[in-house]
């Protein structure tokens, strides 16, 4: 009598966080090298470079890593069956394509990074499709963050073919990058971030489901406002959302400081985006009154201190409650927080440098170098997990 042998089950693709995880570590990695060598004129691309930087690390570094995140904990908060397996996996291959074709597109060709838009914009409708699926047939009764969290999602939808249209139509560029950067990236973060670290904070307090409402209006203020050089109207604006979020944050009594760390690293993630704008508000000011151009400080303060110290307290999170280890921060995990934080520092040192005319180079090769030290040490740390399970 003869029994056949069971059939191995691929680890790596077991849960949807798993390989959209460790694609956006390697694209973390690959982009930024891309775009030193590209930005020092080692290597000649086929787009302009304010496109590169923007269009690769929204899309295909945090889009994946909050895509993981999503198609992991969105069924889960709204009370639906998980996501299948053939679902999310070919979703990867596709995120996998269109990272490749967008590659080699970069060295030979714009019509191929424009197919490679195309492959990833497909991809990127069927995870709107199926979250949207998921928020009908929701059981929960409150779906306000579910639906704002998908409002961002179909955002980036458009602002991914607003790029797509900006390779032939550059006039298209700037609204492209901004749409996808504050209404879609950032937006998405803070809609994550609101609904889920209140929940692992076990806060009690009673939200204001007006809120993601109220701060994706400000967000459209002042992506409208810097469209229009407005920059009286866009201080105001950060200003306003400065104080609007912190006030907010203040009343959930979160208290980081007497949280275990992985939760405090969250904690302090989020404060990251009231003092984000507050700092953006001061640059800003100070160009209005001596005319010095700060070099995307408060865009890189977002991208760095909230975007990139959520990744890395949500990330965490995750990899280690689903692959049934306790979801705690260890020693590595707090030193890579901190670290983190020089990363902010040294990029904020690179816009003062700018804008004094100082033309102290070495801050760029820094800042950079410190990004790819902190995600090289991050997939040392965690990668073993995601690819093979708990050791």
């Amino acid at each position: 009598m003869q029994f056949s042998k069971p059939i191995k089950q691929n680890y790596f693709l077991s849960q949807p966080h798993q390989p959209f995880f460790v694609l956006g570590i390697f694209n973390a990695l690959l982009m930024m090298v891309l775009f030193i060598l590209s930005f020092k004129g080692i290597v000649r691309v086929h787009m302009p470079l304010t496109s590169l930087h923007a269009y690769s690390f929204i899309y295909l570094v945090f889009t994946n890593a909050f895509t993981g995140f999503l198609l992991t904990t969105f069924p889960r908060f709204n009370r639906t069956k998980e996501i299948g397996k053939s679902y999310y996996t070919k979703i990867f291959y596709g995120n996998i394509a269109g990272t490749v074709l967008f590659v080699l597109g970069l060295f030979f060709s714009k019509a191929l990074i424009f197919v490679s838009m195309a492959v990833l914009c497909t991809a990127y409708l069927f995870i709107v499709l199926k979250l949207l699926d998921i928020y009908k047939s929701a059981t929960v009764q409150n779906k306000n963050d579910s639906f704002w969290i998908l409002t961002a999602m179909t955002v980036g939808f458009i602002a991914q073919l607003l790029f797509m249209v900006s390779l032939y139509f550059p006039y298209f560029e700037k609204v492209a990058v901004l749409s996808s950067f504050y209404l879609y990236l950032i937006f998405l973060a803070f809609s994550v971030a609101q609904r889920m670290i209140p929940f692992f904070s076990h806060s009690t307090v009673q939200k204001n489901d007006n809120f993601p409402k109220f701060v994706f209006i400000l967000l459209l203020l002042k992506t409208v406002f810097i469209l229009t050089s407005s920059l009286d109207f866009q201080i105001i604006i950060d200003i306003s959302l400065s104080i609007y979020l912190a006030k907010e944050f203040l009343r959930w009594k979160l208290n980081p400081f007497d949280s275990q760390p992985i939760l405090w690293i969250l904690h302090l993630a989020l404060f990251w985006l009231p003092l984000g704008f507050m700092l953006s508000a001061l640059s800003l000011i100070l160009q209005w009154i001596s005319g010095l151009d700060f070099y995307f400080l408060g865009i890189h303060l977002l991208a760095l201190g909230f975007l990139t110290t959520v990744l890395i307290g949500f990330g965490t999170r995750v990899i280690l409650g689903h692959s049934g280890q306790v979801p705690h921060a260890d020693r590595f995990t707090i030193y890579l927080f901190y670290f983190t934080q020089i990363v902010v520092l040294s990029r904020v040192l690179l816009s003062i440098s700018t804008a004094l005319g100082w033309k102290m180079g070495f801050l760029f090769d820094m800042s950079a170098t410190f990004w790819v030290i902190l995600f090289a040490a991050w997939s040392y740390r965690y990668g073993k997990i995601l690819i093979l399970g708990k050791s």
